[in-house]
């Protein structure tokens, strides 16, 4: 107990991790302010209209479903401007994932359950690089300054020592990213109340915005394992850096060009990228260019889905992988 309160003491006491802490905070305060400027509460006049649009498109795509049902019972002549799929379950109101609804006909209005979601990702992505730098520079400059070896002088036990910075270190950025994203939502919720519009919720809504927030709570903590590792391996935090901006260059960017001049068949399965936009999204439709690439003419559907699980899978490997390899590596290094 007295190794994890130590090791807390000096984590807060970091001049990187306050720095991460405010600038955090100063990109939380200007984004709720410039939406709190970029918006106001719609009138009862322009809530009216909303509805009314809405209610229209909704008839519309109705009748439209109508008019499939009808041509495929022979009550409908085939009109060659008039397109309607073979499958009229493609234009079945009840079949899509949601129906027009008045928060989308409101303009200039801050509506939560429309930009809830892509808020939401912007914080995950902030949370993410936090937890990745500070996980790379918790371990990282005490390898570079000697303080593991002062640490191993008074608890002669690595894997103890390594593995209660890296649990110490994983709990804060879970108690930041839990207590930072709660106050995150329910800021744009209050703004949503008094200088915008609620927009319609439901369990659906708040079930997929908790399946993306839990999803990105475990992304920040893989990131933070992943810098802590990295650095552990190279022994500064740089290493972690440098590792990163390398797979960037050489691998997403470069490898991407290169399996694209090969004509390489789907290329986004072998890039990190793609597990992680699938994980935190839940899926991710992919085109595959060499799926069509022998068809002379026709149709050809080049599409295919990467769901959550193989992407959970890579990116536990991934991490399970690199944090086995930092602590062998740390049991058998000379410190000195």
């Amino acid at each position: 107990m007295n190794l994890i309160r130590a090791e807390a003491e000096r984590l807060a006491a970091r001049r990187f991790v306050q720095l991460m802490v405010a600038l955090l905070a100063l990109a939380f305060v200007v984004t709720a302010g410039t939406t709190i400027v970029g918006s106001h509460s719609p009138s009862p006049a322009e809530l009216a209209a909303a509805q009314q649009q809405a209610a229209d498109d909704r008839r519309s795509l109705e009748l439209e479903y109508d008019r499939c049902l009808a041509r495929q019972r022979g009550e409908h002549p085939r009109d060659n401007d008039d397109y309607l799929p073979s499958d009229c379950s493609e234009v079945d109101p009840a079949r899509m994932d949601r129906l027009p609804v008045a928060a989308d006909y409101l303009s200039g209005v801050f509506t939560f359950t429309r930009q809830a979601e892509p808020l939401l990702f912007f914080l995950v992505a902030f949370l993410v690089l936090f937890g990745f730098l500070v996980g790379a520079s918790a371990i990282g400059a005490d390898l570079n300054s000697g303080g593991v070896v002062n640490l191993l002088l008074w608890r002669p036990r690595r894997m103890t020592v390594l593995g209660t910075k890296l649990g110490t270190l994983l709990g804060a950025v879970l108690a930041l990213s839990l207590l930072a994203s709660a106050a995150y939502l329910v800021t744009f919720w209050l703004i949503a109340q008094l200088a915008g519009h609620p927009g319609p919720t439901n369990p659906a809504f708040w079930s997929g915005l908790g399946a993306i927030w839990g999803r990105g709570l475990v992304l920040v903590l893989l990131a933070t394992a992943i810098g802590f590792a990295v650095a552990t391996m190279g022994r500064h935090t740089s290493a972690a850096l440098g590792a990163v901006a390398g797979y960037l260059v050489v691998w997403e960017l470069g490898g991407r060009i290169v399996l694209e001049i090969v004509g390489a068949a789907r290329p986004d399965q072998l890039m990190l990228t793609s597990y992680v936009w699938a994980w935190l999204t839940g899926q991710v439709e992919l085109w595959d260019d060499s799926a069509c690439t022998s068809l002379l003419s026709g149709y050809c559907d080049g599409l295919y889905t990467l769901t959550w699980r193989p992407a959970l899978a890579v990116l536990l490997s991934l991490t399970g992988g690199l944090t086995l390899a930092a602590f062998a590596l740390f049991r058998r290094r000379d410190l000195t």
